[in-house]
């Protein structure tokens, strides 16, 4: 498929509901309103493809953009264009989503996200943070730093409740995502979690909550979760 027969199909696929629906997220024009399972039967009819990933994505469609992450090649993407990608990612199921699942499965996820996190833009910022937990869901333990990964769960201690609002979101899923995919930092994880307790967020009215670390935590490991990396960042 090009992209004008892409788009075409996505056409077809929006709803006014969903559409409804997604901009009580924070979804910006323009874009059609297509649910995500209806994105990945998209997806299985291209597959990954590259040069199609860059063109959908460059149409400022969020469904286009959105599906562009799900069909992108992580081994071809570059630098560059994950850099353009997050500063274009214009609502958080970008921006927190489909933009890391990318990044974190390229050869750039780790340098990437640190210097994402340290940006004074919030949803460059948030979008760093999601990088590094999918990052550390999928690498094994053996592949990563772990001494910079503590200094990064007493960094978000510190300053997770003065963080801009949607960092505040992410970087409590990062460290959700250190207590259940390292178990190197499981308790260093777990006691982060129990000194920032409860994190508030502002979900924009929806019906969206933010889990309580700890509470999060310890539902995954009952489940057998601890440990147990996933294939791909990317869902």
């Amino acid at each position: 498929m090009n992209l004008s027969q892409v788009m075409k199909e996505l056409s077809s696929m929006g709803s006014e509901q969903t559409k409804k629906n997604w901009m009580k997220h924070g979804a910006r024009e323009p874009f059609y309103g297509v649910k995500v399972g209806d994105l990945k039967k998209v997806v299985k009819k291209i597959k990954k493809n590259h040069e199609l990933s860059l063109e959908l994505f460059d149409t400022g469609n969020s469904d286009a953009m959105y599906l562009a992450a799900l069909i992108a090649d992580e081994n071809k993407i570059s630098r560059r264009h994950l850099q353009k990608w997050v500063r274009k990612a214009n609502w958080y199921m970008l921006s927190e989503y489909s933009v890391p699942w990318v990044a974190s499965e390229s050869k750039h996820g780790w340098n990437l996200a640190v210097e994402w996190i340290a940006s004074d833009k919030e949803k460059i910022a948030s979008a760093g943070w999601s990088t590094l937990s999918n990052y550390i869901s999928i690498q094994p333990d053996d592949e990563l730093p772990i001494d910079k990964l503590e200094k990064l769960l007493d960094l978000v201690e510190a300053q997770i409740h003065s963080a801009a609002n949607r960092v505040r979101y992410t970087m409590n899923g990062f460290v959700i995502a250190t207590a259940i995919f390292v178990p190197t930092l499981h308790e260093k994880a777990v006691s982060v979690a129990k000194k920032i307790g409860k994190v508030t967020v502002d979900m924009g009215g929806t019906a969206c909550k933010v889990p309580v670390a700890v509470d999060y935590i310890d539902k995954a490991i009952k489940a057998g979760r601890l440990g147990r990396k996933r294939k791909m960042a990317r869902c």
